[in-house]
């Protein structure tokens, strides 16, 4: 089953759909990025998620 995930970027979400996954199902992480913040500010929060 493929699931998505809204990914807020902190730890509860991330280890949440780890565990979708762990249990045998696709996820599909959706973050929205609504503030004006560089992209260097988020450039380390793909490689948590991908």
């Amino acid at each position: 089953m493929r699931i998505i995930a809204a990914m807020s970027g902190g730890v509860d979400s991330a280890v949440a759909a780890a565990r979708v996954v762990d249990a045998g199902h696709e996820v599909v992480g959706v973050h929205l990025a609504l503030s004006r913040k560089s992209h260097a500010d988020t450039a380390g929060s793909r490689g948590c998620c991908t």
